[in-house]
């Protein structure tokens, strides 16, 4: 289940490197990712956690997009690997997007950038969650 959700999370990096856009389809793939899991008993989570997980991700996501630092894109991957992922794990996955984003913000200040598209962070900081999560 986390491979699919990463190999998503890599075509949104593409997407958002070439396009500096995140098509709608990769975080309503994942939602339904988590829907699907949930549905199936793959995922130890159940549905409260996935609503919960959602809700969290979107709130998070929506403050970060009033500072200026998440796209509207972004805001919507955070919110449906909330709901992948429950309130709990998206905490972690959080702390590890922050390590990943501020890795690459640094690389682009050295190179003169200012901005950087955030997926790459994003995809980033899920597969360190997923490593330290042992790969389930």
């Amino acid at each position: 289940m986390l491979w699919i959700a990463l190999a998503l999370l890599v075509a949104g990096t593409i997407f958002d490197l070439r396009r500096r856009e995140i098509p709608n389809w990769i975080p309503l793939s994942l939602c339904a990712l988590a829907v699907g899991a949930t549905m199936l008993h793959v995922s130890p989570r159940g549905w409260s956690a996935l609503a919960l997980g959602g809700a969290l991700g979107l709130a998070i996501g929506i403050a970060f997009f009033a500072l200026g630092a998440f796209g509207g894109g972004d805001v919507k991957v955070i919110a449906a690997l909330g709901a992948l992922t429950g309130p709990a794990g998206l905490m972690s996955l959080l702390f590890y997007v922050a390590i990943a984003g501020g890795a690459l913000a640094a690389v682009a200040l050295v190179r003169g950038r200012r901005e950087i598209a955030y997926a790459p962070a994003i995809a980033l900081g899920f597969a360190m969650f997923t490593i330290a999560r042992g790969l389930r």
